[in-house]
């Protein structure tokens, strides 16, 4: 009998979305900014809260914006996570800056936000949570921190579109914040992004940068008779094409996340007597988060072999994986940033951390498969 494979991610796709992008295509306008992405401009900004939203080419270059609006030069500070992806340093790096990295939480892998002011310095700039599996960071007390400091907040809301902390949407809530639309996130478009201007003193300053270094979004609104080079800039526009793929996908959006997070609660019950026997732990999401279900993890017992339970996994045809490599451990880590304190738990955690297949279309005895597989390798 053939072993069931099952996939680690399976792009979802709502069914309209070459409809739409052959409806951009009749239109004729093909480059950025047109009807398509003035629609999921307004869907982001109505569904946030934010004082402006722009589409990138992705959440990489929507933190590259970040840095450039932020000014930041060489020898420049930024406080961040070293368990993250690595654009999150990178978009600092590329300025010159220096990424400072801090431990996390023990219980949502977050920036632990007791952390961030002994990591102050006269050199610090800007503070970057990243939202682990759309899980918000404790904002309250990092925007006190950084209101008392003088800092700017960027969120890396890569993970987090359709999450809220306290009622306030993710990458909504600092300065600046930035989404992804990867294919492997809840809402996509191949690859894509966006960036959040919630200071709406920066407003018009991230037009024009976006714009590589025009006014043009004037020019176009008729504010200006021309427009002419104005500051630093490249061209961050995603195509029409791309939009018209995302407009398919954030019309579904509620839904999107209503049917992840039902597979995300039959993981999390389904392993439920493995977090008892001491076996794992599942994911905690504080009570003041609401998160979108973008993805279901599992932290294995200490000791725990991972190499051999993803290959056990994956003999058994579940695709399971882990996540980052902690940047402060890595080459690039290490010659452009610094690690602030020991990072104990980013290291012990990142390396029990496996992440279980996570798509919408996953059968209930998939998932089954996958817990009751799981617990045959780890129980013995």
């Amino acid at each position: 009998m053939a072993i069931q494979t099952i996939p680690f991610n399976r792009p979802y796709l709502i069914g309209k979305e070459l409809d739409l992008v052959a409806e951009a295509q009749r239109g004729l306008h093909l480059s950025g900014d047109g009807g398509f992405t003035k629609r999921c401009h307004r869907w982001i900004e109505q569904q946030t809260g934010c004082a402006r939203a722009l589409l990138t080419h992705s959440c990489s270059s929507a933190l590259d914006m970040t840095a450039l609006l932020l000014d930041i030069e060489a020898g420049d500070e930024i406080i961040m996570p070293s368990y993250t992806f690595v654009s999150t340093a990178n978009a600092f790096v590329l300025r010159g800056g220096v990424p400072v990295f801090v431990d996390i939480r023990e219980d949502t892998l977050n920036l632990d936000e007791r952390l961030i002011e002994a990591a102050i310095t006269p050199r610090t700039r800007a503070i970057v949570p990243v939202h682990y599996a759309g899980v918000g960071c404790e904002m309250d007390a990092i925007m006190a921190i950084a209101r008392r400091h003088r800092l700017a907040v960027v969120e890396d809301a890569a993970q987090g579109v359709t999450a809220f902390y306290k009622g306030r949407a993710l990458g909504a809530i600092g300065d600046l914040g930035c989404f992804s639309f990867h294919e492997t996130k809840n809402i996509i478009s191949g690859e894509g992004g966006a960036l959040l201007v919630n200071d709406p003193a920066l407003v018009q300053r991230a037009e024009i940068i976006r714009e590589k270094g025009t006014d043009r979004a004037r020019f176009y609104r008729g504010e200006v008779d021309k427009y002419t080079w104005q500051d630093v800039g490249s061209s961050y526009l995603p195509s029409e094409i791309i939009a018209a793929f995302l407009w398919a996908q954030l019309e579904e959006a509620e839904r999107i996340t209503r049917e992840r997070l039902v597979l995300w609660q039959r993981y999390h019950t389904g392993l439920e007597a493995l977090e008892r026997r001491g076996l794992l732990r599942r994911p905690i999401v504080p009570a003041d988060c609401r998160h979108n279900g973008h993805l279901y993890y599992v932290l294995l017992a200490p000791g725990t072999d991972r190499q051999m339970v993803l290959r056990k996994l994956k003999d058994g045809g579940v695709h399971s994986v882990f996540h980052y490599v902690p940047l402060h451990s890595a080459p690039a880590g290490r010659r452009f940033g610094r690690a602030h304190g020991d990072l104990l738990l980013t290291t012990s955690l990142s390396e029990r951390l496996i992440r279980l297949p996570m798509w919408i279309g996953l059968t209930e005895s998939q998932q089954q498969h996958v817990c009751d597989l799981l617990g045959t390798i780890i129980g013995g």
